[in-house]
């Protein structure tokens, strides 16, 4: 049986002489002419990621934080009008699973769809939309990937239908590379990982980096897992101590990053931790049990103590459901639908997708641009470490008393890779 839309509804009825996105389009219609929306319209999305399994706290929190900033988009960033809806599909982390959500999503009529919970996911979901568009033109479907952070997804694996709203692997591990070189004596790194796209893209683009930019930068482990798998992490811990390594780095997320934690607090080592997803759910609360601060660092787009249009979004989320917002590419990826949907002013996924394409934009963290060779989103990133809050960085992580604050900040320029994509547009 395919899976069930958590809270996705059907419109009643369509109204106006040209729909947006009708039917095949992304929910209940309404007039709509060049370059304009003439009032507001339901535009329906499905979130597909895994609510069940050993990854459903980072899905359900990312699900929640889509459909929180869908109801909360203001006037400025939402300058239409267009009303968000957001359903959830269970893929329980799976790719086969995905492509069911993904057919119920579609037969549903949803045509824009969410992911960010895995790069193989989110590589299944791109080839089978690019399938399906090719197919069924009249039902095209657009994917905004908002956390898979495989570059091949931009890369060789590029397509048009695919809009990536996070800095990617390479990315992120050209900021983490270049802080460890200039700001860090630490020069023996042991790199642990998942054994799955993500971790293994970690691994060999944090070694490229290494070797590009030099600086005594020197790889003394590289280890992969099987993902969601390892109960006890302790064996590999001691190994860890004894391998010399000054720092770990790890693209671990889940409950393969919290046992990791645990199994380091375990054995009293303190080595600092360099992490993509030392924020998410759990982890924090974990950091903050310890008897003593741990030395953590983490590469994000921001920050617990977020300043501009997302502070108090972040704030009035804390207060509704006891959780940190942490998913802040939802806020781009809103901003950027309801900006596109508003220049379009057609039926037509094709029409959408060419108007994100390339588009700049005004972002939760300043102006960014989503790349139209790649479709990979140019933004900075923060380098934040785990520190205790005080009267510069008052919130703490999921209501602890520490924090993740920015230690230094690279601007989208820095961090930025060339665009290697044969994309086939339309």
């Amino acid at each position: 049986m395919p899976p069930v839309a958590i809270g996705a509804t059907l419109p009643s009825r369509l109204t106006g002489r040209r729909r947006w996105l009708a039917g095949a389009a992304l929910g209940a219609a309404a007039l709509a002419l060049p370059g304009c929306v003439r009032r507001p319209d339901l535009v329906r999305l499905a979130c597909i990621d895994p609510l069940t399994g050993p990854a459903a706290d980072v899905g359900r929190n990312s699900l929640r934080t889509w459909q929180f900033l869908s109801e909360r988009l203001g006037a400025e960033a939402n300058p239409a009008g267009l009303r968000f809806q957001v359903a959830g599909f269970d893929n329980k982390g799976s790719p086969q699973e995905s492509l069911h959500a993904l057919r119920a999503a579609i037969d549903q009529g949803f045509r824009v769809i969410l992911q960010g919970n895995g790069s193989g996911v989110a590589a299944t979901l791109a080839a089978a939309i690019e399938r399906h568009n090719e197919r069924f033109p009249e039902r095209g479907v657009v994917f905004l990937n908002y956390a898979a952070m495989d570059p091949a997804l931009t890369r060789e694996r590029c397509s048009f239908w695919h809009f990536r709203i996070d800095p990617d692997t390479a990315m992120k591990t050209q900021a983490m590379a270049t802080f460890l070189a200039q700001d860090t004596p630490w020069r023996r790194v042991a790199l642990f990982n998942q054994n799955y796209a993500h971790g293994q893209q970690v691994s060999s683009w944090f070694r490229r980096k290494v070797d590009e930019l030099g600086g005594g930068l020197q790889v003394v482990s590289d280890d992969l897992h099987p993902a969601f798998v390892m109960r006890d992490y302790i064996p590999w811990v001691r190994r860890l101590q004894a391998s010399g390594a000054q720092v770990l780095v790890t693209g671990n997320w889940g409950v393969d990053l919290l046992r990791l934690i645990e199994a380091m607090q375990s054995e009293g080592l303190d080595m600092p931790v360099f992490g993509y997803y030392t924020h998410l759910s759990g982890v924090p609360t974990l950091l903050a049990s310890g008897k003593r601060t741990m030395p953590v660092l983490q590469v994000g787009a921001s920050h617990t103590n977020q300043p501009g249009p997302l502070a108090p979004l972040m704030q009035a989320f804390r207060a509704r459901f006891r959780d940190d917002l942490v998913v802040t590419s939802a806020y781009d990826g809103l901003v950027l639908l309801a900006q596109a949907m508003a220049r379009a002013g057609s039926s037509s996924a094709t029409d959408l997708a060419r108007q994100m394409s390339g588009m700049t934009f005004d972002g939760f963290d300043g102006p960014v641009t989503l790349r139209s060779g790649d479709h990979q989103l140019q933004k900075g990133l923060y380098i934040n470490r785990w520190q205790r809050t005080d009267s510069v960085h008052p919130f703490g992580a999921e209501g602890t008393d520490h924090t993740f604050a920015p230690v230094r900040h690279f601007d989208g320029v820095a961090v930025s890779q060339p665009a290697q994509c044969g994309m086939v547009r339309r």
